[in-house]
C-alpha cells in the first residue's frame, strides 16, 4: 500500500467517524474497596471454594510442609516454580522433584507437555484471590510459574497467604500486573457431558487442594 492510498483510507474512515454520536462514559458505581473484616471475608473464600470442590485447608509457616506431604501422599513426581519458597516443602520429598529423570537437572520452564504430562502434581503459590467469586490469581510470578505446569498436571496444590485474600474483583485486578499472563481459578477444573453429569479434570487439574497460609 502506497503512503498516498493509505493516507486516504485513513482520511475517509474519519470522515465516516466525524457524524457518529458521542459515547457515553460507562458508569463506574460499583463497588470498589470491601467493608468486610478481614476474618469474614476469608471466610467467604473458604465457602465458596468448597461449594467449588476444592479441599481448604488452614496452615501457618510451620505446618505447611506437613500439610503440603499429607496431600501429595505417593504422588511419583511433582514440579514446582522455580523461584519457589523451598522451606515450605517437606525434606522427605525433594527427591520426587527430579521431575522426569533423576539425573534431569533441567528447570520447570523448560519441560515440554509430554514431560509435564508425565509428573503428578504441583505446588505453587498465588497472586491475590477474590472472595466474592471464590477465584485464585495466578499472574505467571517466580513462585507461580508458567500456565503450563498448573494445566498439565491432575493435581494442584496452591498456596493463598492470607493477607493476599481481598473480597471483590476491582481489589483483585488493583493487585495484578496488567499485561501478566493471568490465570483465574475457582475450584478444580470441571463441565458437564451431553447429559449434564459433572465431569472433572478436562481442561486442567481434577484436584485442587488450597492451602490458607497464615
Amino acid at each position: 500500500m502506497t503512503a498516498d492510498a493509505k493516507t486516504e483510507i485513513l482520511a475517509r474512515i474519519r470522515g465516516a467517524l466525524a457524524d457518529s454520536p458521542e459515547v457515553p462514559e460507562t458508569p463506574r458505581a460499583y463497588r470498589k474497596t470491601s467493608e468486610l473484616s478481614r476474618e469474614e471475608i476469608v471466610e467467604m473464600l473458604e465457602d465458596r471454594l468448597v461449594d467449588y470442590k476444592a479441599n481448604v485447608f488452614h496452615e501457618t509457616a510451620e505446618t505447611v510442609a506437613e500439610r503440603i506431604a499429607t496431600q501429595l501422599g505417593t504422588s511419583a513426581r511433582y514440579v514446582i516454580p522455580e523461584g519457589f519458597d523451598t522451606a515450605f516443602l517437606p525434606e522427605d520429598t525433594a527427591a520426587r522433584r527430579a521431575i522426569v529423570d533423576p539425573n534431569d537437572g533441567r528447570k520447570a520452564s523448560a519441560l515440554v507437555v509430554r514431560e509435564l504430562n508425565q509428573v503428578d502434581a504441583v505446588v505453587t503459590s498465588s497472586t491475590v484471590s477474590c472472595a466474592q467469586t471464590g477465584t485464585i490469581f495466578l499472574s505467571g510470578r517466580p513462585d507461580e510459574g508458567r500456565r503450563a505446569i498448573t494445566l498439565v498436571p491432575d493435581h494442584h496444590i496452591c498456596i493463598v497467604p492470607l493477607d493476599s485474600i481481598v473480597e471483590l474483583i476491582p481489589e483483585a485486578m488493583a493487585r495484578v500486573e496488567p499485561t501478566a499472563p493471568t490465570t483465574m481459578i475457582s475450584g478444580p477444573s470441571a463441565t458437564s457431558d451431553i447429559e449434564l453429569e459433572r465431569v472433572e479434570g478436562v481442561h486442567g487439574p481434577r484436584t485442587l487442594d488450597v492451602i490458607l497460609l497464615g
